[in-house]
């Protein structure tokens, strides 16, 4: 068994909704990306970008971020959890869209997405400065943004 079937079969496993897409006859896939928001893997994706991405919107403006603690606090951890959650389901809909034999930006858009996440948490959690934490939650910011419009961004088509 090759490493991608191997983690594609790990990742059908731990979420029903990963299975219920997959399974999805791939010629009664809309032909408009924005379809994809209609299936429940790419519904969760992006309601779990549009609360991360408040989340982080609200540190920056509030500051909270450079209270004492913060990385060690309770809001911080269950970020972290739910952000690496969320780059999971990121590399889910890309071995979908993959199985499809969708060689689209959107199926490369997304594994970047997932790859890029422990990153930016990385990131957050090495900034040992005001401005380089201040940059690194702006990163966050944008990449939860990135998330939610490449999903719901109009006019994008799967290749012929």
């Amino acid at each position: 068994m090759s490493c991608g079937l191997a983690v594609a079969t790990a990742l059908l496993l731990t979420n029903p909704d990963v299975a219920l897409a997959a399974s999805l006859d791939p010629a009664a896939v809309p032909a408009d990306l924005t379809g994809l928001v209609t299936e429940p893997l790419f519904v969760d994706i992006v309601s779990r970008a549009e609360h991360l991405k408040g989340v982080t919107e609200g540190w920056a403006a509030s500051g909270a971020v450079h209270q004492p603690n913060f990385l060690t606090g309770e809001d911080w951890l269950s970020f972290r959890t739910e952000a690496l959650a969320l780059s999971d389901l990121d590399m889910q809909g890309h071995l979908i869209l993959k199985s499809r034999e969708s060689q689209g930006d959107m199926t490369c858009i997304l594994r970047g997405l997932s790859e890029d996440m422990p990153r930016r948490i990385a990131d957050m959690e090495a900034a040992d400065t005001r401005e380089s934490r201040d940059l690194a939650l702006s990163e966050l910011v944008h990449l939860f943004d990135d998330n939610i419009a490449v999903i719901t961004a109009p006019g994008q088509t799967f290749p012929e």
